[in-house]
């Protein structure tokens, strides 16, 4: 059991209020797709496997992991950030691909929008080191990770 407690912290540092915020944001559109389901144009690739709503549970779980890593301490949190970087690395080379081989050509653009501003994101705040923002970093250039 003590080596439970020292699995998770207290509360959220700097990369844990990002990944609550991913994680809640995760489950959210993999309900999306069981509850609303998009227009299928572009996810062909994946419905070849499965329907979309079997998919939308790696959203949702992904999400899970996603907002439990926001309470563990730097650098076991990084299973937040890959699990945060799963679902939308899928979609962005599903819609690629569709772009490509199936003659969807928004997929390309789309394929785009995932890599930039959502797995972009996502890798960039993995990068962030936990004291930024402290008082203590104030006026200090810090870069990558501590160590």
């Amino acid at each position: 059991m003590p080596g439970r407690a020292r699995l998770f912290s207290g509360r959220p540092g700097v990369r844990g209020r990002f990944l609550v915020f991913m994680g809640a944001g995760k489950v959210c559109l993999g309900a999306s797709f069981i509850f609303e389901p998009p227009p299928m144009a572009g996810l062909s690739l994946l419905t070849r496997f499965a329907p979309l709503h079997c998919w939308a549970w790696v959203w949702i779980i992904a999400g899970a992991v996603t907002f439990a890593a926001a309470w563990v301490p730097f650098t076991r949190d990084v299973w937040g950030f890959v699990a945060a970087s799963v679902p939308p690395t899928l979609w962005a080379f599903v819609y690629g691909w569709s772009g490509l081989v199936d003659h969807y050509s928004r997929g390309l653009w789309i394929f785009g929008w995932y890599i930039t501003s959502h797995c972009g994101v996502i890798w960039c705040a993995s990068r962030v080191p936990p004291e930024a923002g402290s008082p203590e970093s104030l006026g200090r250039v810090v870069e990558g990770r501590p160590g």
